[in-house]
């Protein structure tokens, strides 16, 4: 096959340390591109009771930038262990907040193509006070491609 390459369809997990979330605070960076599998933030400390909200947004090196989620609800009841799951339906549905529970996860629908560049936040009435941490799971779609948290 010209021009081919063989790329692995194995899942990988990205996982950021934990802090507090900030506007256009950058969670991840592709080197290629991915497949967004699942984007989801857990809730590690729990913050003051501020109407923070939160958006995901792509950075790409090379187009537009695009923001991939509706606004979420407001973050203020956000306690530990509350979890924001990407719901990949469309690009203006706002992320699931599931409070300190399992969540379901919601976005196998309609993986994301993430191309190199970064993914990162949108905060309404923000910084957030409480701290979170963010799992990416993707599959590659080029050869080489991967991604690294912030």
């Amino acid at each position: 096959m010209a021009g081919g390459g063989q790329v692995s369809a194995s899942e990988q997990v990205s996982l950021t340390s934990t802090k507090v979330m900030t506007t256009l605070d950058t969670l991840f960076t592709a080197v290629s591109t991915v497949q967004i599998l699942s984007l989801v933030s857990i809730c590690v400390t729990t913050g003051t009771p501020a109407a923070t909200t939160m958006q995901y947004q792509i950075i790409p090196t090379v187009g537009a930038t695009t923001t991939i989620s509706g606004t979420s609800a407001s973050l203020a009841s956000a306690v530990l262990g509350t979890t924001v799951v990407l719901n990949g339906t469309a690009v203006t549905t706002a992320p699931d907040i599931l409070v300190a529970g399992p969540a379901l996860g919601t976005t196998s629908a309609r993986p994301i193509v993430f191309p190199a560049g970064t993914l990162g936040l949108v905060i309404g009435t923000g910084p957030t006070t409480g701290t979170w941490r963010h799992t990416l799971r993707y599959a590659p779609l080029t050869p080489g491609a991967y991604v690294i948290a912030a």
